[in-house]
């Protein structure tokens, strides 16, 4: 009988602590494009592996969609609706410090851009505080954009008054340079602009392609040399979720985000490119190369872009010009 009052001391007290010794946490994260994108296919199913495996199961993810639209990731994430997200830089005026990896020009894979777009904002970047209010666990950039247009262009004269969906941020920034009527809104939106003639051509990076079935509506690429611009965006966490995990278990999310979330985004922005390529050829969308005539004229355009960025970024308390050496020697060497 005592032996039996023992047991059932021990099964009841087992009860009581049972919660505590497996209680798992649900990382819900809000995502916004399509879920066969590369970053909902792969990334974030891929970090979420990684972060079950550091905490030996005590927090898992989930991902959800249409919490909130792309230019309200943030505001969701910082509230509290959602725990995690990823965000476009361009879609927010506030971030100036983000655009150093967006320069045209740079010439890499978005891997070697992501990896030192990390590196470089740890060490200069982050003095802005552009991402107060949330916690940043990852920095990445798609590969370089490309003129994707309804008619064929032959040469940047004829982009002129045409209207060109620009992203915001450099792209933005671009398209003004290039004297287009420019047509503002998220990426999603861009299938059904084109296909009902609220705009005649694109500013994205080759995966569109594929990802937003673009090759049904723009049967024109021009690719620039080095890249028309690159992307900014951010993987972010409630700051508060974060802090509601045990010691041993916030360490174990951090130590599998940083550089290793950014340098896998941007592998996986390569290979959407790769593969969005490979989509707009099976389709027979006319793909060209801009000439080095074309090219030595664009980075002319595009020489004030720059210099107006180092500006802001001197007004913001950034060192720009150190920033923009290191993020290209890190990324070209890579």
């Amino acid at each position: 009988m005592i032996k039996q009052l023992k047991s059932l001391g021990l099964a009841f007290g087992l009860f009581l602590v049972a919660p505590t010794l497996f209680a798992q946490e649900v990382l819900n994260i809000s995502s916004w494009a399509p879920p066969t994108h590369h970053i909902n296919a792969v990334v974030w199913p891929t970090w979420g592996k990684w972060v079950e495996e550091a905490t030996e199961g005590r927090v898992t993810t989930k991902i959800e969609y249409k919490l909130a639209s792309p230019l309200k990731q943030f505001e969701l994430v910082r509230d509290g609706v959602a725990d995690a997200a990823w965000i476009f830089h361009g879609y927010n005026t506030r971030y100036v410090a983000t655009q150093a990896v967006e320069m045209p020009n740079l010439g890499t894979s978005a891997e070697a851009a992501s990896v030192a777009y990390w590196r470089v904002h740890q060490k200069y970047l982050a003095k802005a505080d552009e991402h107060r209010g949330v916690t940043l666990i990852g920095l990445t950039s798609h590969g370089p954009a490309v003129i994707q247009t309804k008619s064929a262009l032959k040469g940047l004269g004829d982009l002129s008054g045409q209207k060109i969906r620009v992203p915001g941020g450099v792209g933005s920034l671009v398209g003004k340079a290039l004297g287009v009527t420019a047509v503002k809104l998220p990426a999603p939106k861009v299938y059904e602009a084109l296909s009902s003639g609220v705009a005649d051509g694109i500013f994205m990076p080759m995966e569109t392609q594929k990802s937003f079935r673009l090759k049904e509506v723009v049967p024109f690429v021009m690719i620039m040399p080095g890249g028309l611009y690159y992307g900014s965006f951010a993987f972010i966490m409630n700051s508060d979720f974060l802090a509601g995990l045990s010691e041993k278990d916030r360490a174990a999310v951090m130590s599998v985000s940083g550089e290793k979330l950014s340098k896998l985004s941007g592998q996986q922005w390569d290979a959407a490119d790769t593969a969005g390529l490979a989509a707009a050829k099976e389709a027979g969308t006319t793909i060209t190369t801009a000439s080095a005539d074309i090219h030595k004229k664009y980075l002319a355009i595009m020489a004030p872009v720059e210099a107006g960025w180092l500006e802001r970024a001197s007004k913001a308390g950034i060192d720009g010009k150190a920033a923009l050496e290191e993020l290209r020697a890190i990324a070209r060497s890579y």
